[in-house]
């Protein structure tokens, strides 16, 4: 490959030492044999039908029996699950012990050690790398023996915040080998945000590279991580590797990464870890300003990221893979490392963004890998349909056989869009509802019978072993079809998380106790009268911005940081590619409302530094004070319509302690309406 050359410093050097010899070379690892199958025999003649109501009437035989076939198990578990929703006690496979990493690397070696494992599609079209599955375990192999070198041991946390790259997969592989708990923290995250991470995580390790490239834009990441690790003093060392020839300026704790790795040995005896040790956390917004690491164990979530991977998407041996998320978030965990590894695919790394170099990128990327699935938000969708076709129409997408859209409700325009422009008519369309808390996808309109219509803009169908209850406002489950009611889900599945780390009652206070012996999800739901799940949007103060959930108590927390400003209410509002954006109701200081735009520039830089740029609230209007009751409690559903503009109907404020305050904002809304017309800068472009 012409283009290993291009990648800076000794990763192709570590990759091409000589290998030891035999595939897997884990001689301690003492491995069940493969597994026959996807299915028991018996099972395999199911239809999908019959599969579902095995999946809900009888569990226990259902995951066995999938976890039994699919998973390669170091000893064998001796009880399927043991889960009380009330009070959050989830357990799956009890007694059984296995390593991740061994179900996603060396079982496939043993078969077909040259397949692909990873392309990854770097930030400048036509430079991609393939790395098979033999190379990605033996970097696998010494980057974990690396970690072992300099102290890092089972249950330790290592924080990676890492472009999407090859070395950041085999990062979180190295940890799961050896039993270090990985966390990987968005690149786009600020120090301060990372430096929050790293801190409740109590991380012992950071893997970084000098600098990432994205958007033909250079991201300085190890600077980030010199800011972050100042408050940071769990963290021993910062492993650094270069991704760009810009030397990395190194302190005391600091490693070069392949050079620590170039000296050691390509045989790494994996771990044999419990089913329920845990395996990552991943730090998400909630309703309140701290960010909650959630926790995912082992054996649960790789087989439902592994099922959920082939049946949703239709995977196939020999398809490559296309999910275009970032390794950051959830969907990058699931759909981008471990669910198609688990599977033996040849899964994409998308290093770039969608206009870059031009609004044509994915797809004459989808041409050039010969993808076969693509899996995207429908931010960028939105964002792409806005160039016309023809940058579509450019490509050869004959390859594509499955579409798919993550992180938040498709709207109708995008859906038919992707489906009809992109799609051409012929490829399956499924909008996915999950979240990082769910572990994979819980309601698709695939896997289903042959032949099922697919609803546009509609989740449709749970999957295997998922129950959707829809609740009323009384708590009541809600029967019979075209209702819409709170989603909760009624048994526990294999994926869903653990707990929120260092915070098991956070965890049950958010998911358990609003509904009891419920998993409520925090969003709303309607079903149709066919019984099929439309996703309505979120219920708690959580926004969706470009698919990623961001808390506003995170923004707020933030906002009244500054000295200026007392108070301050953001909410979200729709937004035509984005989905949703915060808008900030802020309250200053009365001797400093004549520096306001000053004030508010310094707001948005303060977002920006705690928490990342995407979180800047799109608008900002300033309030001499905000709509509470009469016990404090700020009314936000009376934000937002004055900000969306539906003030004609503003519902009870009876309970608001003093009514007039409702007159005064809306009256600085239609002048901040002015203005921003006046300036011609209307929209995501208003800095009023």
């Amino acid at each position: 490959m012409a283009a290993r050359s291009r990648w800076p410093g000794l990763f192709w050097a570590v990759l091409s030492r000589r290998r030891a010899p035999g595939p897997g070379r884990c001689l301690s690892y003492q491995p069940h044999p493969p597994a026959p199958g996807t299915w028991s025999t018996e099972l395999s003649r199911l239809s999908h039908g019959d599969l579902y109501r095995l999946s809900v009437t009888d569990p226990d035989r259902f995951w066995g029996s999938a976890a039994a076939d699919r998973l390669r198990w170091a000893e064998p578990f001796h009880r399927v699950r043991d889960c009380d929703l009330s009070s959050g006690r989830i357990g799956w496979f009890l007694g059984g012990k296995l390593n991740v990493s061994v179900n996603c690397l060396d079982v496939h070696v043993e078969k077909h050690p040259d397949r692909v494992a990873l392309i990854w599609e770097r930030d400048e079209p036509g430079t991609e790398v393939k790395v098979t599955y033999r190379e990605l375990l033996e970097t696998t192999c010494r980057l974990a023996n690396a970690l072992k070198s300099h102290g890092i041991n089972k249950g330790d946390r290592v924080a990676i915040y890492m472009s999407v790259s090859p070395l950041a997969v085999a990062a979180m592989l190295a940890c799961v080998r050896i039993g270090a708990v990985h966390t990987v923290v968005f690149a786009g995250f600020s120090s301060d945000a990372l430096a929050g991470r790293i801190q409740d995580a109590g991380c012992k390790a950071v893997i970084t590279f000098n600098e990432g490239v994205r958007g033909g834009r250079v991201i300085q990441l190890k600077a980030m991580v010199d800011a972050a690790v100042k408050t940071c003093p769990s963290v021993q060392h910062v492993f650094v590797c270069q991704r760009t020839e810009t030397p990395a300026v190194m302190g005391e704790r600091d490693v070069r990464l392949e050079e620590a790795m170039s000296s050691q040995p390509a045989v790494c005896a994996p771990e044999p870890l419990d089913s329920e040790d845990l395996l990552f956390l991943l730090y998400t917004s909630g309703s309140t300003g701290k960010p909650k690491g959630v926790v995912h164990t082992q054996a649960g979530y790789l087989l439902y990221a592994s099922l959920t991977h082939q049946y949703v998407f239709d995977y196939r041996d020999g398809d490559v893979f296309g999910c275009v998320a970032d390794v950051g978030w959830i969907t990058g965990h699931s759909y981008v490392v471990y669910g198609p590894l688990c599977n033996g695919a040849t899964t994409v790394l998308f290093e770039s963004t969608p206009v870059y170099p031009n609004p044509g990128r994915y797809w004459e990327t989808v041409e050039r890998l010969r993808i076969s699935q693509f899996y995207g938000a429908p931010t960028a969708l939105r964002l792409l349909l806005k160039y016309g076709e023809s940058w579509v129409k450019k490509y050869d997408r004959s390859s594509l056989r499955t579409l798919g859209s993550v992180g938040e409700p498709i709207n109708h325009e995008a859906w038919h869009w992707f489906h009809s422009v992109v799609g051409e008519g012929r490829c399956p369309l499924v909008d996915t509802w999950w979240q990082t808390e769910t572990g994979g996808v819980c309601i698709a309109p695939r896997p289903a019978d042959e032949g099922a219509p697919i609803v546009p803009a509609m989740a449709m169908r749970p999957f295997f072993g998922i129950q959707p209850v829809l609740m009323g406002e009384k708590g009541e489950p809600l029967s019979g079809n075209d209702i819409t009611g709170a989603l909760c889900i009624s048994q526990p599945w294999p994926g869903i998380a653990r707990s929120i780390y260092g915070d098991h009652q956070r965890f049950v206070d958010a998911y358990f106790k609003p509904y009891p012996g419920f998993y409520f999800s925090g969003d709303g739901a309607y079903r149709s009268e066919d019984g099929f799940y439309q996703i309505t949007g979120r219920m708690d103060d959580v926004i969706n911005v470009s698919g990623h959930r961001l808390g506003t108590a995170e923004i707020e927390d933030a906002l009244d940081e500054h000295p200026a400003v007392p108070e301050t209410a953001v909410i979200g509002i729709p937004h035509d590619i984005k989905g949703e954006v915060p808008f900030a109701f802020v309250v200053l200081k009365e001797d400093l409302s004549d520096d306001a735009p000053a004030v508010l520039q310094q707001l948005r830089d303060l977002v920006a530094t705690k928490i990342a740029k995407y979180a800047v609230p799109e608008h900002f209007l300033v309030v001499t004070r905000l709509p509470k009751t009469r016990s404090g409690k700020i009314m936000r559903r009376i934000l937002r319509k004055v900000a969306m503009e539906t003030t004609e109907d503003l519902g009870d404020v009876s309970t608001l302690d003093d009514p007039s305050v409702v007159k005064e904002i809306i009256e600085a809304h239609e002048e901040y309406r002015k203005l921003c017309s006046k300036q011609e800068q209307c929209g995501s472009q208003c800095r009023c």
